[in-house]
This record gives structure tokens, C-alpha cells and sequence, in this order.
């Protein structure tokens, strides 16, 4: 039974995301309180269960937006009662992905989380310098900055970000996160580099509102100086930091120099008995407009749920999972893609081709068709103990008479799938949001598994893949395919080549200034042939 209490209903509508019925009980509300009383001590106390309830893993994300919608919901038809609804806010921070980042998911979580807990959040989207950053701090007189970003580099640019605010003279509170970011980066090298200031590490939203809380609540700049003792601590002699520093001396020591003559023995060794095959064309080629329903055999819908919509397993099987997923889930899916049918989200495309190549060293090198001209020169990386692997190692040697093949692949959904997801967060459709982001991320995955499994099937051991879909996706098949960004192919600006050799303008693709892929949903890789090519760390 519902509370008789109005103010409990509606409580207790936020924290089940139940909108029925909503208007109705906002009516009586206001008959008995003003809308800031109806804000604060009743929508907002539903949001704070409905914050514990996440952290304690009793309510799983689907369900948090769910109630953020309901919320918003709430506030909209509070707000013509509210004279002066600006005055209502806790506080303000202004949010940015940072200079040459296309990622936002994160940093919109979090807006969601802020917006709907009583704080003013200003969203300057994607790909924000320092001074534009700064700039709406100082327009909008904010409480906070909050700089996101995916990848490593990016984590480099808020350390720098930090340096030049020092030498501003700014101290603002800053709030960092991001998933390449760790905490001991954050307490220890970018609290340095903001000369001690006030800087902290967001893990998720809800880390971001607590720390937000303090904010305005003034005990911040004693979070983080307590946080840095522990950092201090953490970093005492035999205790080795974990920061991003460490991370760069590791990855730039794996390329050091190498004994040449012993690389080439292994490689000799390696490759020996495996025969090039003949690819059907050298050089790249176009697959235009790929049909989505030709890649939802390729669509990891373990990852979807889980990861992307945030649905977890619960205690249950794998397998009880998915036939749940099948049953509850999988409709949301048929729905999405429905949308896509009218509304042309999906543009999925990609180029791809072979060049012949050879390993020299820790690079790979590719050729022309004659085998004599260099076009291309990965330098990769080499794990460090003896016998470490490389993957130019899974290639013939320059010193070898015949050149061998290597495929290169690129592949993106297209820009509109980004467009659609952005309009959708700004009309507070956070569910949504996230499944169509969420989806054009793993349809981008399942487009490169595809365009992998021709090079494959062209290669002539596209029989050799495995039956079992599940085993295929956990690379059921020979050879391998390797990112840019991950370890065994960390440059990113490696791409610029590989972009150029596909002509990667004809999908609409190309890279930002810090060497990301422009759509986010686009995905490169090398692939190589090799039976015992595998995916490793470095």
C-alpha cells in the first residue's frame, strides 16, 4: 500500500521510478508545501536512497536512471510554481571531457547524478581546452570543475590542465575521473602538479556527488589532504606508487633496444612452418553500409547487458543470466533497433585490406605489392623477460626471402548514432541514452569481428573458426586482431598510417588531436594470420 502521506508517496515514487500518477500526488503536494520543501526534503531524500541502495549493489544502474528520469520528471512540474528556481541549487560545477577526447558516457552519468541530487551542472560536452573549462567556471561562478576522459593520454592533458590552473593562480575545487585514471595518479601526481591544491579522485557518479557534498559543505580541502597523507603513506620505501608515470618508464622500457640477431631467430622459429596464404587483393577496399541485421550474429549481448546497461548477473549463472536477458532484455533491444529502422541511427561501414609485410626488429613493416617498396612502420612494443613476445614477431623476417601478409581494418557505425544518443540525454531520456550508446558501442565491436571473420574466410582458414558463438567471440578462430590503445599496440598516433593506407576519409572517419578515433564508435586494428598470434600483455 502507498504511504498516506504525500510527501512519503513521492518519496517513495523516486526511489521506484514510478511515474503514475505523478502529477496527481505534485497537486497535493503543493496544496501542503512549497515546491523548494517538496525539492529538498522529500525528491532529494528519495534520491539519497536511491544513492546508498547503488552503493551497497541493491540497485543496478537501469534502475538509478530510472529514477533520475522520475526525478526530472518531478522537478519539471515543480518548476512554474517556483518563483526564483535558479536560487534552489546547492551548487554549481561545470563538466568537460577534456581537449582532444571524444568520450563522454561518464561524464554524463555524472551529470545526471548531480543534476537530479539539487546541483546547477554545466555540461560543456567534448574535446574542452583549459580556457574554455575556465572560462564557463568563472561565467557561471562555479563550486567545482569536474574534468573527464577515457584514455591514458587524456590523463596526461588533466595533469597538465592542473599545472596551468597552478600557474593562474586558480584554486578551485577539481574532480578528476576517468577510466584510465587510478586513484594513487590522482592523490599523488596530480595533486602535486596543482601545487597541493584541491583535487580528487571520482571512482563513479556517486563518488562525484559525495565529493561534491563536500564541496559545498567546505571539508573537501580536508578530504584531500587526508587522502594525500594516506597517498604519502602508500608510497613509503618498498611500497612502489601506482601511478601513470610508472605506467609510461614500464611501456617505453619495452622499447628498448633489441638484440637483433636473436629476434630474428625466433622469428625464424616462429614462422617457419607456416605458409603466407594469398590474400585476393592487395591494397584497401571499401564495404559500404553494412546491414545492422547482419552483424546482431556478431553482437556480444553478454557485454550490452552487463557492462554497457549496467544489468548484473545477481547471483545467477551465465547461462540463467542470458535466458533472463532473452526474456527481459532482449525486447528492449528489438525496440531500439526499431528506432533505428526509422530513424537511420546505424550508418555501419568499414575499409580494410592486405599489404605485404616483414618484422625487422620490434617493428612491422609493410610493403607495396612488390614487396620492395616500404609504405608503413609500426614500432611495437616487447614483453620484458627473456623470450618476450612482440607481435612483429608473428611475421616473417625482412631477411626472408618472401614477404608475408598482413590485414589492416577499420570500421564505424558513423557519427549519427553519437548525434541521436546526445539529443536523447538532452530531452532527460537517460535510459535511452545509455542503451543506444551502450549498442552503437558493441555494433561497432561486432562490425570489426565481421569484417575479421572475411579477412579470414579470403585468407582460407575461415573454416578453422569455432562453431559455438560464445567461443568465437573469446577468439575462437586463428590469428589475431589488435587494437591501437591496448598493450600489445599502446600508440595511438600509430593510426595516422593505417588511416591513410585504408583512406579512411571515404567512411567518414579520422582522428582527434590526441590520436582518437572521430566517431567514437569506430574501431582499427592489425590483423595477423599467425596460428599462435594472441592477444598479451606487455
Amino acid at each position: 500500500a502507498r504511504p498516506a502521506a504525500v510527501g512519503e508517496r513521492l518519496k517513495l515514487r523516486i526511489i521506484e521510478g514510478d511515474r503514475r500518477g505523478l502529477e496527481e500526488d505534485i497537486a497535493e503536494a503543493l496544496e501542503e508545501m512549497d515546491p523548494l520543501t517538496i525539492i529538498n526534503t522529500h525528491l532529494l531524500d528519495g534520491m539519497k536512497v536511491v544513492g546508498e541502495l547503488f552503493g551497497s549493489g541493491k540497485m543496478q544502474l537501469p534502475f538509478v536512471l530510472q529514477s533520475a528520469e522520475t526525478m526530472k520528471a518531478a522537478v519539471a512540474l515543480l518548476e512554474p510554481h517556483m518563483e526564483r528556481f535558479e536560487g534552489s541549487h546547492k551548487g554549481t560545477v561545470v563538466l568537460a571531457t577534456v581537449k582532444g577526447d571524444v568520450h563522454d558516457i561518464g561524464k554524463n552519468l555524472v551529470d545526471i547524478i548531480l543534476t537530479n541530487n539539487g546541483y546547477k551542472v554545466v555540461n560543456l560536452g567534448i574535446k574542452q581546452p583549459l580556457s574554455a573549462i575556465v572560462e564557463a567556471a568563472r561565467e557561471h561562478d562555479a563550486d567545482a570543475i569536474g574534468m573527464s576522459g577515457l584514455l591514458v593520454k587524456s590523463t596526461i592533458v588533466m595533469r597538465e590542465n592542473l599545472e596551468e590552473m597552478r600557474r593562474q593562480g586558480l584554486r578551485l575545487p577539481v574532480l578528476l575521473g576517468g577510466a584510465a585514471l587510478t586513484r594513487a595518479y590522482v592523490e599523488e601526481d596530480c595533486y602535486r602538479a596543482y601545487g597541493e591544491g584541491p583535487v580528487a579522485y571520482a571512482r563513479d557518479a556517486f563518488d562525484g556527488l559525495e565529493l561534491m557534498n563536500r564541496v559545498v559543505a567546505g571539508s573537501f580541502e580536508a578530504h584531500v589532504r587526508e587522502r594525500a597523507e594516506k597517498a604519502r603513506a602508500r608510497g613509503k620505501p618498498g611500497r612502489k606508487p601506482r601511478t601513470l608515470e610508472a605506467e609510461e618508464i614500464t611501456r617505453r622500457s619495452a622499447l628498448r633496444p633489441v638484440d637483433r640477431e636473436t629476434i630474428r631467430l625466433r622469428r625464424e622459429e616462429l614462422n617457419r612452418e607456416v605458409a603466407v596464404p594469398e590474400p585476393p587483393f592487395f591494397g584497401p577496399r571499401l564495404i559500404e553500409r553494412v546491414p545492422v541485421e547482419a552483424l546482431l550474429p556478431w553482437l556480444n549481448e553478454q557485454m550490452l547487458y552487463q557492462f554497457h546497461w549496467g544489468y548484473e548477473k545477481q547471483g545467477r549463472r551465465h547461462e540463467e543470466f542470458l535466458a533472463w536477458a532473452r526474456k527481459a532484455l532482449r525486447p528492449v533491444l528489438e525496440e531500439l533497433l526499431e528506432e533505428d529502422r526509422k530513424l537511420g541511427i546505424f550508418a555501419p561501414s568499414a575499409v580494410y585490406g592486405y599489404w605485404k609485410a616483414a618484422g625487422e626488429g620490434n617493428d612491422l613493416v609493410l610493403f607495396d605489392e612488390s614487396g620492395a617498396r616500404e609504405v608503413a612502420r609500426f614500432r611495437l612494443p616487447r614483453q620484458r623477460r627473456p623470450g618476450g613476445l612482440c607481435i612483429a614477431d608473428f611475421v616473417r623476417d625482412i631477411a626472408d626471402p618472401q614477404r608475408d601478409v598482413v590485414a589492416l581494418q577499420l570500421v564505424t557505425v558513423g557519427p549519427r548514432a553519437s548525434e541521436v544518443a546526445r539529443r536523447w540525454f538532452a530531452e532527460d531520456r537517460y535510459r535511452d541514452y545509455v542503451r543506444l550508446h551502450g549498442l552503437s558501442v558493441e555494433l561497432a565491436e561486432a562490425l570489426a569481428e565481421y569484417v575479421h571473420a572475411r579477412i579470414r574466410a579470403e585468407l582460407g582458414f575461415g573454416h578453422l573458426d569455432a562453431a559455438d558463438r560464445r567461443k568465437l567471440l573469446r577468439q575462437g578462430y586463428r590469428g589475431s586482431r589488435y587494437s591501437f590503445g591496448y598493450p600489445a599496440c599502446p600508440d595511438l598516433s600509430a593510426q595516422v598510417p593505417l588511416l591513410e593506407l585504408l583512406g579512411a576519409e571515404r567512411i567518414g572517419v579520422r582522428l582527434s588531436e590526441e590520436y582518437q578515433l572521430d566517431p567514437e564508435q569506430s574501431t582499427s586494428a592489425i590483423v595477423i594470420h599467425h596460428p599462435q598470434a594472441r592477444y598479451f600483455n606487455v
